[in-house]
């Protein structure tokens, strides 16, 4: 292999040839060799908005060369379309400030920068910290990115697939609001409700959960950058940090602002903890649609079998024929990470000592490995099973009207204890509820026939 000599403040290092960072990326490099989780993609192309950014506003105040932010920019939007992700090889395990990915795009950018600025004939040489990083601290630009890339991941990827699933159940909610089938609580029989009824529930999950993350996002949307090394702003201009969040904002289309205090945007992680509860709240209620699905899709013949599924893959390695609800699993061990992830998170961010929090790569890399899990597994489970459910209206009725709890429709009538006694013999005898009632001569076969309307139980009255 090739290569050349980079410089830091540290000394000479050698660096692969056809790679374009420097000094710095290269020490971080060699000293984590630590795990295979590299440092989020959405965070390399939240740092590449913010440093175009941050070019322009230098440039604007006077503080920056012009030729030089149009060869970040330049650079940037390279990083932006995909051009140059072999030079990003850091892992996440590394300073827990981010030091060194913030110097990794630094001196990318600076290289593919002054490459630009040599074929425009210009005698101009970008500096990773002097030009790329001017007005900048690792310890504002890191947290910046990742409320870049989190505001941008959970509202371009993970509410679009709640949006996507939501539709499907509210489908489902019409076409099957008038099968009438058992309710069940604690596992057991309890009164019948429609299986419309059963799906509203898990669509109003799906509401809730799109309310929380879409609130969540606001306080994403502050921006620790300005704040530069411990919140003072030491270096960077007063209007700065305004202009840049006005300026990402444009980039990105979303409405970022300044946040208030520095000092506390450099040192708290809150709205991550806040905003990943939000995602642990999906994925509590993802684990629950997911198991009413597998549940009620029991069997074929041993379970409950009241709604079908579609058959995606063979089941058995060993049992021919046996189909499982893999759709279901997959969404239920998803919702597991999250619930870890969102324990990392929160452990994580209670770290912050001084006026900083040293746990910055580890957060932001299970808050995106959260959302993108939960992302691609709604729209799986929505397009390779949730579309396909169909009711098996055989087994509802047979379950329906074998059901004890029926009895409570006889409640008003000849109250509870007695209701009580009926299914008592009903269960005693292994008869139904009407033979029960009768053989206690509690009613007649017409009174029974006329207060028991297993339709009639799922409404008030």
């Amino acid at each position: 292999m090739e290569f050349r000599v980079e410089k830091d403040t540290l000394g000479e290092i050698n660096v692969p040839a056809d790679k374009f960072w420097g000094a710095q990326t290269e020490r971080s490099k060699q000293n984590f060799p630590i795990g295979n989780e590299k440092m989020p993609k959405e965070i390399i192309e939240a740092f590449a908005i913010l440093k175009k950014s941050a070019a322009k506003v230098n440039s604007d105040l006077g503080l920056l060369d012009r030729d030089k932010a149009k060869a970040i920019t330049f650079a940037a939007d390279q990083l932006l379309a995909n051009k140059l992700n072999d030079h990003f090889p850091l892992v996440v395990w590394q300073t827990g400030s981010g030091t060194q990915s913030n110097m990794n795009v630094n001196e990318v950018l600076a290289f593919v920068g002054n490459k630009w600025l040599q074929e425009e004939g210009s005698d101009l040489v970008l500096h990773p910290n002097d030009d790329v990083n001017k007005s900048q601290s690792s310890n504002d630009t890191y947290p910046t990115a990742m409320h870049i890339a989190f505001v941008l991941k959970l509202e371009n990827e993970v509410l679009p697939a709640i949006s996507v699933l939501k539709n499907t159940l509210e489908q489902k909610c019409d076409a099957f609001q008038d099968i009438v089938k058992i309710g069940r609580t604690h596992l057991q029989d309890a009164t019948p409700l429609t299986l419309g009824q059963e799906i509203s529930g898990w669509h109003r999950m799906l509401e809730k959960s799109e309310l929380f993350i879409r609130e969540s996002t606001e306080h994403l949307k502050e921006l620790a950058l300005g704040g530069t090394a411990v919140g003072t702003g030491l270096n960077a201009h007063p209007e700065f940090s305004n202009r840049v969040a006005e300026t990402i904002s444009e980039f990105t289309g979303k409405n970022f602002i300044s946040a208030a205090n520095k000092f506390h945007s450099l040192t708290s992680y809150d709205e991550a903890v806040y905003a990943h509860g939000a995602l642990k709240a999906l994925a509590a209620d993802m684990m629950k649609i997911a198991n009413d699905v597998r549940w009620l899709a029991s069997g074929p013949r041993s379970g409950i079998g009241e709604i079908t599924i579609p058959a995606n893959e063979p089941g058995s390695s060993i049992m021919p024929g046996k189909v499982n609800p893999t759709q279901s699993e997959s969404v239920t061990m998803v919702a597991a990470q999250v619930m870890g992830n969102d324990a990392t998170i929160g452990f994580a961010a209670s770290q912050g000592n001084f006026e900083l929090n040293v746990f910055k790569p580890v957060i932001a890399y299970n808050f995106l490995q959260s959302s993108q899990l939960l992302a691609d597994s709604i729209k799986s489970f929505d397009e390779r099973c949730a579309q396909g459910i169909e009711p098996n209206v055989e087994q509802i009725d047979k379950n329906l009207y074998g059901s004890l709890m029926l009895v409570t429709a006889l409640n008003p009538h000849i109250g509870y204890e007695n209701a009580a006694k009926i299914a008592k013999k009903a269960f005693d005898d292994n008869s139904t509820l009407k033979e029960a009632a009768v053989n206690l001569e509690l009613l007649t076969e017409e009174e029974f026939d006329a207060y028991v309307k297993p339709e009639e139980m799922t409404y008030p009255k």
